[in-house]
């Protein structure tokens, strides 16, 4: 026999005989309705575990991982709004049910089996994953078992102090909520959530609003891998900015009177607060998982023995709220109606094909205010005396500073943070003047950790803002590149479109700087941002380009709701010259605000028929360099600027290479995992394709010192692969 069959067979035979475990006698606070209307929520949880297992083995479920022994969580639901934004461990349906009792018109159970049928009829993620989440009680889904939600949920805590000083148009939140999390004891340990905890704490000493509940639900083990005896109290209950609680899990009851208190704490100062629940885990991790193969029967017992289930009965019965035989009777009917509806959700339709399942990857487009741009005196205020170098030709780092500044005067919910982009106004200078512009609350100085930039601006964006954050050096995203894959990204693809983080993702990155940083500091791999579904990347190469991209971006995730990376290419930054020193050859204009190159447009410079240069950044100046070059040897060409590298403009460049005998890919990332290998795969794919070749760096990271350019393409190296494609080589 299994244990969910022994633990649901114990509870029925020890209710059934008064063998009820001892424990503290409730505590008050709870009305006799509430708790009647907790343990309910308990029972149909633990139904719907039970039910999950049957559906599998049956074939008609897909998800195992219970929330059997955390049903406590339910009482924390009751201590919230159902208005609070809750970012919830994978073994909270408790939590989620009990909300659902807060919200009229829902239909919880119907719904969670839905999901659990993996129907396309399930209203959360359409058929797309077993999740908990709901649109209507403010539960974004997630597939999360690290605490990877972690920064996110800060940074929403952050968004609802920052929406009181700057209220954005889309806004989500009530003013007076506060953000919630769970995780488990394991979870705890990660480093997304250790430096999620970090920063909630190095917020809330600086007095900066942070109404956040931390729920650690510690059960002692993480599969098979047991936490140690007081480790989390230990480790959480003096942490600086953050009041520690604790309370049994498996009395609801003292559960709620203390999730009470931290949520009163938690929305009256707009601190954070570390809420510790004692539970137990029962049945195993999942369905597979067998606890007696790593735990002794003895261990397992004890925990099945102390079933928060049995508690709740004995409570309500010392409340007078319930009697023994009544709780028994609703625990029967529960799982007999969770047995009848599964029946029914496991007939509903699923996903057919993968347009299907690709169709949420998108978020749906929301309407915006109308927008004139800022007005002129606005912009001669801000601007001060950089108004009177707007017509002069300039380096890239300055105008993105101008255009951000634009952006930020038109949109007002656009809110950029980073390490160093404030006092210090970027490692390069990019954001300078923008922190005196715009103030402290919209140019953010954050502490040193990429995973809690980027969950920042996901939690922002989830309130209504227009996240602007920056990541210092391509490199430095591989800290945090699960913020972007596994929470921002998915996001929509996992709630049907229903809940969204746009953001605009500035990165500094690329290659050549000349005897800087080496590989830390000259990154050329992008492999890590194209593979995931949804992203767009975008690349610029002269000033002018970006400025008119960067308000495409912002476009893009403003009334796209998209998410957005936005590559700054660092050696291109202060380039004046192209051919020779002082020939101010790469320098541009600033664009008017009004202008801007939408996503998938491609530049094309020059008109020639003998070859085609396709390239990006760095490539596209060191090509730009080698084209005298290449026409004195008799070779027409063009070049062909792709600026956004995701998704690919396949007909832009079809269009653009049309007529051409060859094709040249110059591509400053590695060999191995570039967009080279996607292009040559397009142009091999066409029915008449051209000649088709590729410069590309090596395989190999970048050195410090004069070796920096070596695995790197050259202007040299794209002359003599021009000319050996076209044939004009001597």
């Amino acid at each position: 026999m299994d244990r969910a069959q022994i633990v649901h067979e114990n509870f029925l035979s020890r209710v059934a005989a008064g063998d009820l475990p001892k424990g503290a006698p409730p505590r008050p606070g709870l009305t006799q309705a509430q708790a009647v209307s907790l343990y309910r929520s308990q029972v149909l949880s633990r139904a719907l575990d039970r039910t999950s297992r049957a559906m599998q083995k049956a074939g008609q479920g897909f998800y195992t991982i219970g929330s059997s022994g955390h049903e406590g969580m339910a009482a924390v639901a009751q201590a919230l709004r159902p208005t609070d934004i809750a970012f919830l461990h994978y073994r909270d349906a408790a939590f989620q049910i009990a909300r659902a009792e807060q919200v009229p018109g829902q239909q919880i159970a119907w719904d969670m089996l839905l999901s659990f049928a993996c129907s396309k009829e399930d209203p959360t993620s359409g058929g797309r994953h077993k999740v908990l989440g709901s649109k209507a009680l403010m539960i974004p889904p997630q597939t999360s078992t690290i605490a990877s939600h972690l920064p996110k949920a800060v940074g929403a805590a952050y968004s609802l102090g920052a929406a009181r000083r700057h209220p954005p148009e889309h806004r989500q939140l009530p003013e007076d909520g506060i953000a919630m999390c769970s995780f488990g004891d394991a979870s705890a340990n990660h480093s997304t959530a250790q430096g999620a905890i970090n920063t909630a704490g190095w917020t809330s000493v600086q007095s900066i609003p942070l109404p956040l509940l931390f729920v650690c639900e510690d059960n002692g083990i993480g599969i098979s891998t047991k936490t140690p005896r007081g480790w989390i109290q230990a480790s959480m209950e003096h942490r600086p900015g953050i009041r520690y609680l604790q309370a049994n899990g498996l009395d609801i009851y003292e559960t709620y009177a203390v999730a009470q208190e931290a949520a009163e704490y938690v929305r009256t100062r707009r601190k954070p607060a570390f809420l510790h629940l004692k539970t137990v885990r029962l049945y195993g991790h999942a369905g597979a998982d067998v606890p007696t193969t790593y735990l002794t029967r003895a261990e397992v017992e004890a925990e099945e023995a102390m079933d928060p289930l049995l508690h709740s009965v004995r409570l309500l019965a010392e409340d007078g709220a319930l009697s023994p035989s009544e709780a028994l009777a609703i625990y029967e009917q529960t799982c007999a109606r969770t047995d009848r509806i599964a029946a029914e959700a496991a007939t509903r339709p699923h996903l057919a094909n993968a347009g299907e399942v690709a169709a949420s990857l998108i978020p749906p487009k929301r309407d915006c205010k109308p927008t004139n741009g800022p007005g002129a005196e606005a912009r001669a205020a801000t601007f001060g005396g950089d108004m009177r170098a707007l017509d002069e030709p300039q380096p890239m780092s300055r105008l993105i500073n101008w255009a951000l500044t634009d952006l930020m005067l038109e949109h007002s919910e656009i809110v950029c943070m980073g390490e160093d982009v404030g006092r210090k106004g970027g490692v390069y200078g990019v954001t300078q003047k923008l922190q005196q512009r715009f103030g402290p609350d919209r140019m953010i100085d954050t502490l040193l950790d990429e995973q809690s930039i980027l969950g920042l601006a996901i939690g922002m964006g989830h309130n209504g803002f227009l996240p602007i954050p920056e990541i210092q050096f391509l490199a430095y995203l591989h800290n945090a590149e699960d913020q972007i894959r596994g929470e921002a990204a998915t996001l929509p693809f996992f709630s049907n479109g229903q809940f969204t983080n746009p953001m605009v993702l500035r990165i500094a990155g690329l290659g050549y700087q000349k005897g800087f940083g080496g590989h830390f500091h000259n990154d050329n791999s992008l492999a890590v941002l194209r593979d995931i579904p949804g992203v767009i990347i975008a690349c610029p190469s002269t000033g002018a380009d970006a400025a008119q991209m960067l308000r495409e971006c912002v476009r893009l995730a403003r009334e796209e709701q998209r998410v957005v990376v936005f590559l700054e290419p660092i050696a291109l930054y202060p380039m004046r010259d192209l051919h020779g020193a002082q020939d101010g050859g790469w320098m541009t204009t600033y664009p008017s605000p009004d202008r801007r190159i939408a996503l998938g447009e491609v530049g094309v410079h020059g008109d020639g028929t003998d070859l085609a240069i396709v390239t990006y950044g760095n490539g596209h100046y060191l090509s730009q360099q080698a084209l005298p070059e290449i026409e004195a040897a008799g070779v027409k060409a063009r070049i062909i600027d792709l600026r956004w590298l995701a998704p690919l403009p396949a007909e832009a460049l079809r269009a653009a290479t049309r007529g051409c005998k060859h094709v040249l890919i110059v591509d400053e990332c590695r060999r191995t995992g570039s967009q080279s290998e996607a292009l040559m795969t397009l142009f091999c794919e066409e029915s008449r394709a051209p000649a088709t070749a590729r410069v590309v760096a090596e395989d190999c990271f970048i050195a410090t010192g004069p070796a920096y350019a070596a695995p790197l393409p050259s202007k040299d190296g794209i002359v003599a692969a021009a000319l050996s494609l076209t044939g004009a080589a001597k």
